[in-house]
């Protein structure tokens, strides 16, 4: 009798993993994030109040984070 773990990674292994983000082109989504998050840091600054915070601060984090993790992983260092 199999266990569940042992049919499961039968199962999984007619569907290989496809990344969102192929390796050729994290580099390129990585800078693209990194400076859209720039932009927006910078858009931020000029005038900071909540509604702008949701808009424009929020919105910057999350793509310099993105894109952080994504440099890395395409200079090769995995987090």
């Amino acid at each position: 009798m199999d266990s569940p773990l042992i049919e499961v990674w039968h199962a999984a292994s007619g569907s290989p993993f496809l990344p969102t983000v192929g390796k050729g082109t994290q580099f390129f989504v990585a800078s693209l994030l990194l400076l859209i998050g720039f932009s927006l840091t910078g858009a931020f600054t000029l005038n900071r109040s909540i509604v702008n915070l949701l808009l424009l601060g929020i919105p910057a984090s999350l793509a310099f984070a993105f894109g952080v993790v994504y440099m890395f992983c395409a200079v090769g260092v995995y987090v």
